[in-house]
């Protein structure tokens, strides 16, 4: 027998959200605050949503909430619902070209100048700028946290247009008396012994030689990365644009052979706001290497 049609479920997201909330908290008190509710009326939503549901997903103890078996399997979908739902909503927007065009930057990255073309010809749109994380471009892009974003490619490419402004060079990242300080410039094999900083998952892709396996630490955050280099414990290849606003006791040495890094305006593939070509077309004509805009 062909198998059964899966019954419709109404789920109300506003509860959804609720029961998300005091997921995290465990806490009534705290997840009404934090939503803005009455503790009472936070309780009969969530017994609203075990009702539409059939199943008990939180039980309160003397020691506190916690999430039962049902709540457990519950939240890391609802999760992915509330999300969906956002991206949704936000991609239907931007398709009629309504709401919000937002710009994301990494670290370093200088959009001002396309940013500041696009309100000129566009002055009743509603332009905004956001810093993304060095980590996040491609994540921030799917969630729809930003509509482009300008970066240096060290990320996935899947599901996105991605598109090359200019290549920069990179340079080495030495503590202040590493002995190739002072050197005015060096190749890939004056450090191929040397301990390079390791990155989790698919992040940083392209950011270490190929090849190279003296791996030190994992580094999340580019303070920690500094941090390590400083203290001897890794040197790391970096853009040259971080040449500029690095700490006094790391020293910076161009390195002749290695491969450049790509800085790209990357969108979601297929968008089609109405902004869209026109920030392409203003960050293809202001968006240059700091040494071609001096």
């Amino acid at each position: 027998m062909p198998d059964s049609p899966v019954p419709p479920v109404d789920l109300e997201l506003r509860l959804v959200r609720y029961f998300t909330v005091v997921a995290e908290e465990l806490h009534f008190g705290r997840a009404a605050e934090a939503l803005h509710l009455a503790q009472p009326s936070l309780s009969r939503q969530i017994r609203r949503l075990e009702r539409e549901l059939d199943v008990r997903l939180l039980d309160r103890t003397p020691r506190g909430t916690r999430l039962t078996e049902a709540g457990e399997t519950f939240l890391p979908q609802a999760r992915e619902l509330l999300r969906t739902a956002a991206r949704a909503a936000a991609s239907a927007r931007s398709a009629a070209a309504h709401g919000p065009f937002t710009v994301g930057y990494t670290t370093h990255q200088i959009v001002t100048p396309a940013v500041r073309e696009l309100r000129h010809r566009h002055p009743r749109a509603d332009i905004r700028t956001q810093h993304v994380d060095w980590n996040e471009p491609r994540d921030a892009l799917l969630d729809h946290r930003v509509d482009v974003v300008v970066s240096r490619f060290l990320f996935r490419a899947d599901d996105l247009d991605v598109r090359v402004l200019y290549d920069e060079p990179r340079v080495l990242l030495v503590p202040v008396g590493h002995r190739l300080a002072g050197k005015e410039s060096i190749t890939l094999a004056d450090f191929a012994d040397e301990p390079l900083p390791r990155f989790a998952g698919a992040d940083r892709i392209g950011a270490n030689p190929a090849g190279h396996t003296n791996l030190g630490p994992l580094v999340e955050t580019l303070e920690d990365k500094l941090e390590l280099v400083a203290s001897g414990e890794v040197v790391s290849l970096a853009p040259a644009g971080f040449r500029g606003s690095l700490r006094p006791d790391i020293a910076v040495i161009p390195v002749e052979d290695a491969e450049p890094v790509q800085v790209v305006l990357a969108a979601r593939a297929g968008d089609r706001h109405a902004l869209l070509p026109a920030f392409r077309h203003a960050a293809e004509t202001h968006l240059v290497p700091a040494d071609a805009a001096r």
